[in-house]
């Protein structure tokens, strides 16, 4: 797949802006500030994933302003052609759409445009919280198969109504406490117990590409192994909330569940996020993108368009070059202050410094 174009109206530093792409290898170059990574951001929300930064929404929105635009035009793999339209509000809801068709939902865009991301920030799936390794596996069962985005969405909107039972309890269950929480115990257990074992099934397809990976980045062969962390034993998980729920009224929050869970990884027999040294930690986050891209590509014959995000500029010249080598074919847009970075050989260039486009209003 490829984007085409893509158009701003007030998102981030873009007041109105239009950029087009060519099917291979994009190098955005600039100085700081001038807006590189504001343009994949615009490009992953048409992916439906979101702020690359995490960010909520209105910080999207350009001061001042009421609401963002964000156009795009994808050519799919298969022929077909989608127009992305989203306009983000600064309050209340966004409102997307696709082919000029009303979606529910920013992940529904995920069947016609998928991404995957590389950012200096994917150090955090190594060393960081348990919440990055979540989403990155998250991202990668939704790009693998669309239609699993309703799962997680069930369980956010599940976990939140329980949660706000818990909250009203105050630390004590009464009968109508206890009859709510049933309710929802039910719907977070099915929900649950199906996520954990969506993340299991495709966590082991993604190790042997892991490994793969981290070999061709780190220039060696490596034993690497990811182990799924549960927050709750092998019983079902309507079973661990029944045992938690005294504690979970006196905390006021969900104790258990898959938004408890994590991924820990080991080189060597030894756990990277304490263990690896930092050029280690790096190599393994490359190939966590790499080995979930792989995976996608596999499982449904897209080619991901590639958004690297002044990634080179963090790795030595060993690493930055394997990882040119190791870039699977199709779409890739990248960012850099530097130039284009060595073993890249780019089909277009975009430079941001210097006088402004012509501008064309979505």
């Amino acid at each position: 797949m490829n984007v085409e174009s893509v158009s701003l109206a007030d998102f981030r530093s873009y007041p109105e802006a239009r950029f087009t792409f060519t099917p291979g290898l994009t190098a955005v170059l600039g100085s700081n500030g001038r807006g590189k990574t504001n343009l994949l951001e615009a490009v992953g929300f048409m992916a439906g994933i979101g702020s690359l930064r995490g960010v909520p929404d209105e910080a999207l929105v350009r001061s001042g302003t009421d609401a963002a635009v964000v156009r795009g035009e994808i050519a799919a793999d298969d022929g077909r052609q989608f127009l992305v339209e989203i306009e983000i509000a600064r309050t209340g809801r966004n409102r997307v759409l696709l082919n000029r068709q009303r979606v529910s939902r920013l992940r529904e865009l995920a069947g016609a445009l998928t991404v995957t991301v590389f950012s200096p920030d994917d150090l955090q799936l190594v060393k960081g919280s348990p919440a990055h390794r979540r989403r990155w596996l998250d991202e990668a069962l939704v790009a693998c198969h669309p239609a699993r985005e309703s799962v997680r969405a069930d369980l956010d909107r599940i976990l939140r109504q329980r949660n706000t039972a818990l909250r009203q309890a105050r630390g004590r269950i009464s009968p109508d406490i206890a009859v709510t929480l049933d309710v929802w115990d039910a719907k977070l257990a099915a929900a649950g117990d199906q996520l954990r074992c969506l993340r299991r099934e495709l966590l082991s397809g993604l190790v042997p590409r892991l490994a793969a990976a981290y070999a061709v980045v780190a220039g060696a062969a490596t034993e690497i192994s990811a182990d799924y962390a549960s927050s709750w034993g092998p019983e079902p998980l309507a079973e661990a909330l029944a045992a938690a729920r005294s504690d979970d009224v006196r905390r006021g929050v969900t104790t258990v569940g898959p938004h408890r869970d994590d991924v820990s990884f080991e080189i060597d027999g030894l756990a990277a996020r304490t263990h690896a040294s930092q050029g280690e930690q790096r190599s393994l986050a490359l190939a966590l993108r790499l080995a979930a891209d792989g995976e996608v590509r596999a499982r449904r014959s897209v080619k991901p368009v590639l958004l690297l995000d002044d990634v080179f500029s963090e790795l030595d010249p060993g690493r930055a070059g394997a990882l040119a080598l190791a870039l699977p074919d199709g779409q890739k847009i990248l960012t850099s202050a530097t130039g284009v970075p060595p073993g890249c050989s780019a089909d277009q260039v975009l430079l941001l410094d210097g006088p402004a486009r012509s501008p064309e209003r979505p």
